[in-house]
């Protein structure tokens, strides 16, 4: 979980916060989440009447007994997340990137959340036809390689031999990075389509072999055993048999594999994985999606999976005619425990002329509204949360475009002088968000870093002391940020990392996020009612007739 030691701020500031050590207390969280249900008005007398329990009857039974928690049931756990963006510019990566300034190597949290924007440049063919799913596809295995590279290692990946041990699929991948795609045919007829199985089958190969699982409901009333798909009434979706989740997706697996195979050769060898090898991984890839530009990935540590549910993915294009993909977000929304959380990567509106901000502020407000999540569950004293604003925690980062209202000539004194505060006081997002225009409730961490936008190609300098007329010219601004919104989120640093690669810097933060989380006995306690119920549930259902019902099916 959290760690216990000191945070050190990477970057140009001081340290914002000290981490604290674990946390277990009682949750006081509003008694109405965990409200008993009444039960049916007709339950007594029926059960008086005739010695066979009703599937309406152990329904009935259900909600008495599971529903009726209250907070002494559960406890609150530190867990630690890490949050980076960054604008990548269009450019694609090599083996060579090293994603230290990204993706610190001794960080170690739970939970990872990273978002990028511009992946592929955004011209008519990606935002109109189809979008580049190639540079994606690099970003995943080198973020694989830098999250699950063997302890022993040095920081730097790309300048040692990987481990035998952990050779297998991800070391082969970053190590051949560049020679499998740069042999690629991009052919007009086939490129789109080994694209969308390349990114498909490595995304596959960093997820959890039980993948399906992960969109599945994983509410505390919830039958352990998994091979009944009827255990929980009102999540229709919630359980599949033992081979749904696994049998099912190593097919697939293999089915996606040999399609790469049959068509471009050996360009996926090494990067599919066997469910043996997934084992070892340290983190699992959980969520990973791409719309146009905009690109986000999500990976938590592999004890942690399994208390991972309700995933789900949203995208909004708020970009040409407000509705492409090239500006916009997506947004990732899941419980781990009993907490609801999400993450939202966006890309919103540039331009630094007078007024572009409020268009920004639009874009927000459309996400916020447009954002919906499908329904997987719903019962009473718990309802899944369907809109950003209805989860508890909730990280939103991402290119926000806002920039600085000074000229360039005022905003380079400033800089000059690493006044941030004076500089500061101008920022478009802080100008909104104190007007309560945009973000209102939202929390930011104090910025005691320089502005990472524009920068010149493979250069500290910032583009506009280059520039060669004004029209070109940026002026220096903090376009990238991470805000969140929610109670017991605690941030532990918010910086900027000095990578080159971009015209952007990327910008990290960490955060100890207050968890809710399920008692062992409670947990033990409802998987033994559980099965006691399932048990009944195979009597006849008629008036002393009958067989009974097949509820493996």
């Amino acid at each position: 979980m959290a760690s216990t030691s000191e945070e050190k701020m990477k970057g140009c500031g001081p340290k914002l916060f000290t981490a604290k050590g674990k946390k277990t207390a009682k949750s006081t969280d509003n008694p109405s989440r965990h409200a008993a249900a009444e039960p049916g008005p007709s339950s007594s007398k029926a059960a008086l009447s005739s010695p066979l329990r009703t599937l309406s009857e152990v329904k009935s039974m259900r909600l008495n007994h599971f529903l009726a928690q209250t907070s002494n049931n559960t406890t609150i756990e530190p867990i630690r997340i890490f949050v980076s963006t960054w604008n990548v510019g269009g450019k694609t990566p090599t083996a060579a990137l090293n994603l230290d300034d990204f993706l610190p190597p001794d960080d170690n949290s739970d939970i990872y959340v990273l978002g990028f924007q511009e992946i592929v440049p955004l011209n008519a063919g990606n935002v109109l036809v189809i979008e580049d799913n190639e540079p994606a596809a690099r970003w995943l295995v080198l973020i694989n390689q830098a999250l699950n590279r063997p302890a022993d290692i040095d920081a730097n990946v790309f300048q040692h031999e990987p481990s035998p041990s952990v050779e297998s699929s991800s070391s082969r991948a970053s190590s051949s990075l560049d020679t499998s795609f740069s042999g690629l045919s991009k052919t007009a007829s086939g490129a789109t389509i080994f694209q969308k199985s390349l990114l498909k089958a490595i995304s596959k190969s960093f997820m959890p072999v039980r993948r399906k699982q992960l969109k599945a409901c994983n509410c505390s009333v919830e039958m352990t055993k998994t091979s009944y798909r009827g255990a929980c009434f009102w999540c229709p979706k919630a359980y599949k048999d033992e081979t749904d989740s696994s049998e099912d997706d190593e097919e697939e697996e293999v089915k996606d594999k040999e399609k790469s195979r049959d068509s471009y050769g050996s360009v996926t060898d090494g990067i599919n994985s066997a469910p043996a090898t997934r084992d070892q991984l340290k983190y699992n890839l959980i969520a990973c999606k791409q719309m146009v530009g905009i690109f986000v990935t999500v990976w938590v540590k592999k004890e942690l999976v399994q208390h991972i549910g309700h995933l789900r993915k949203s995208c909004i294009g708020r970009g040409i005619l407000g509705c492409l993909g090239n500006k916009g977000c997506i947004s990732v929304s899941m419980t781990l425990h009993q907490t609801s959380f999400c993450f939202v990567c966006s890309h919103l509106a540039s331009g630094q002329k007078e007024g572009d901000e409020f268009r920004r502020n639009s874009d927000v407000l459309e996400i916020l509204r447009l954002t919906m999540f499908s329904r997987i569950c719903q019962r009473s004293g718990r309802r899944i949360p369907e809109k950003i604003l209805e989860h508890d925690k909730v990280i939103w980062l991402g290119d926000l475009n806002y920039r600085i209202a000074l000229s360039y000539a005022d905003t380079k004194k400033l800089l000059m002088e690493n006044n941030w505060d004076a500089l500061f006081e101008k920022d478009q997002l802080k100008i909104e968000r104190d007007a309560g225009r945009v973000f209102k409730g939202w929390n930011e961490g104090k910025i005691y870093f320089a502005p990472t936008y524009k920068y010149s190609f493979n250069s500290d300098a910032y583009a506009g002391e280059t520039a060669t007329s004004k029209k070109k010219r940026r002026t220096p601004a903090w376009c990238d940020r991470i805000l969140w919104r929610g109670d017991g989120i605690m941030q532990l640093s918010y910086y900027r990392g000095e990578s080159r690669f971009s015209d952007h810097r990327p910008v990290c933060g960490t955060f100890v996020v207050e968890v809710e989380v399920l008692n062992k006995k409670t947990k033990r306690r409802s998987s033994n009612a559980d099965m006691r119920i399932g048990a009944e549930e195979l009597l006849p259902t008629g008036k002393g007739k009958g067989t009974a019902r097949n509820v493996s099916s």
